[in-house]
């Protein structure tokens, strides 16, 4: 006796998992790379099974999202570099504001595996020295900002951003400085 095969979901279902799949980001259960990766293959599915490999390591949606306390986010953060260099990276939480300042120095604010809120804030202030800044491929970027005997520059998109996606808001001051914001693959990917 052979089996059926499994029916196949209509676009409804898939639009009910992206919002899952959403709301479990919006949590900081997904970095921003495991959401985009997960939300095209939502939209790629044919089968149930398909659908819920996508969200077997996620709890139940209660359709609410919790607030989180005052130690899990804070309001506004600062990384200085003075003559010297300062690094976030990896799985982290950002503030919804921060500040970075680099003077004779740099810093590098590495977002790709942090669990960012619906919009983060970034002021770079560089005086004779540099801030990078490195996001996923997805989220929706905007800079805007003054450099002076320096340069600010944001990525070159050739793709929109995920609907629905955070957006990371770059004001950059230079003075004999620069400010760079860039778009790469995870550490885990290929860079293509």
């Amino acid at each position: 006796m052979s089996e059926l095969p499994e029916l196949r979901v209509s676009d409804a279902d898939r639009e009910a998992t992206v919002v899952r799949l959403r709301d479990a980001g919006g949590e900081g259960r997904l970095t921003l790379e495991e959401l985009a990766e997960r939300v095209e293959l939502a939209e790629a599915a044919r089968t149930r099974a398909d659908l819920d490999a996508l969200t077997a390591d996620l709890p139940a949606s209660t359709g609410a999202r919790p607030r989180l306390t005052a130690t899990e986010r804070k309001e506004r953060r600062w990384v200085v570099a003075l003559m010297g260099g300062a690094e976030r990276k990896g799985r982290w939480r950002p503030a919804r504001s921060t500040n970075a300042v680099a003077v004779m120095g740099g810093v590098n604010i590495d977002l790709r595996e942090a669990e960012l809120a619906d919009e983060v804030v970034i002021t770079a202030f560089s005086l004779m020295g540099g801030i990078s800044i490195v996001v996923p491929h997805g989220v929706s970027v905007e800079m805007t900002g003054l450099a002076v005997m320096g340069g600010n520059s944001g990525p070159n998109d050739k793709v929109p951003p995920l609907p629905g996606a955070p957006v990371v808001r770059v004001r950059g001051y230079s003075l004999m400085g620069a400010v760079d914001v860039k778009r790469r693959r995870s550490r885990g990917e290929l860079e293509a």
